[in-house]
């Protein structure tokens, strides 16, 4: 795998991050490590977890694999802001929750330090300079290197990143957004913000759920067994999201360009997202062995500009203004070199 600076940090980063949260649910440990090993293998050096993955199991299971290893040849990521116990204070961004949180995943992990400690959601209850404040204590503290944030709009992102710039304290250096062939709204403000202000965009559910690994082709009201679809507590609830026109196309789109390649409906959806512009390193998880080897087929080749376009165009959004093409013309018109 290719390495990629992770924003501004100058951390280099393998461009497929291996998230965990299988790990103590879907995976148990043997085979958690097999993951692990085989992910390392194959070039990788950086773990995606959260405090609240198979309620902390998650980070046991990597901190008994990290014990003997060489701990900097790992960047180590994690996530705070969600429950963590029955307490009024035991969830949020306050400094409370934090310190408390960040204590608790170092214990776990089996390490004196996190890489990248981000915050899991937007705290609408938490002032942001009491949020940003003790991230940037916790720093100073050497008990995390970086931080960034997941699930934030792009003005809360924005809001944060010039309060940090305004009291000279350790900016985000990353987002961690869904996105995907079929969660498309990422593009319309996250992607050209983190281009512009150099912010690592670490894509979680590159595959949708599932739904973009091609077992899907006749549905999801009648999954096959054994896939997340099927399993899920409401299939109608899945199938109100993807039994429609554009998903159909997607579906479409994908296997062709998957037979034209001859790699497989996940090796297109995830190399078609890892070289869309400001992507640094979708997040791909796995229950399995076999699942991480495909899914690490995704790297090494690349789509034609037409395969791309291709499929860029299956999943496009109906938009209107100010994203749609009229408004972006009407922005640069008049703004042309001669």
């Amino acid at each position: 795998m290719q390495l990629r600076t992770l924003g501004r940090s100058g951390v280099l980063v393998s461009e497929l991050c291996l998230g965990t949260m299988t790990f103590g649910w879907t995976a148990d440990e043997s085979t958690s490590h097999a993951l692990l090993d085989r992910y390392v293998e194959a070039g990788g050096n950086f773990l995606d977890t959260a405090d609240v993955y198979s309620d902390g199991k998650s980070e046991e299971i990597i901190g008994r694999w990290l014990a003997g290893r060489n701990r900097d040849d790992v960047v180590l990521a994690t996530k705070a802001r969600f429950r963590t116990g029955e307490g009024a204070n035991q969830v949020g961004l306050s400094r409370k929750h934090l310190r408390a949180a960040v204590r608790d995943s170092l214990r776990r992990l089996r390490t004196d330090h996190v890489d990248l400690l981000q915050l899991h959601a937007w705290d609408p209850l938490t002032a942001l300079d009491e949020t940003f404040g003790t991230l940037h204590r916790l720093v100073e503290d050497g008990l995390v290197r970086s931080v960034g944030v997941s699930n934030f709009r792009a003005w809360q992102f924005e809001r944060a990143l010039q309060l940090c710039r305004a009291r000279g304290w350790n900016e985000p250096v990353s987002l961690q957004p869904q996105y995907s062939l079929y969660a498309r709204a990422t593009e319309f403000e996250l992607l050209p913000m983190c281009r512009a202000e150099q912010v690592a965009v670490l894509p979680w559910s590159p595959l949708a759920g599932g739904f973009l690994t091609g077992k899907y082709r006749e549905g999801v009201r009648s999954p096959p067994p054994g896939t997340r679809i099927a399993e899920a507590q409401n299939v109608e609830l899945f199938a109100r999201r993807f039994d429609n026109e554009r998903s159909a196309r997607i579906v479409e789109a994908l296997g062709a360009v998957a037979r034209e390649t001859g790699k497989t409906p996940p090796q297109v959806a995830l190399n078609w997202v890892l070289t869309r512009p400001g992507v640094t390193a979708p997040i791909v998880g796995a229950r399995t062995v076999g699942q991480l080897v495909e899914n690490l087929g995704a790297t090494g080749w690349t789509l034609t500009d037409e395969q791309a376009t291709r499929l860029t165009e299956a999943g496009e959004l109906g938009v209107t203004y100010p994203y749609d093409a009229r408004a972006e013309e009407q922005q640069t018109s008049d703004r042309r070199l001669p």
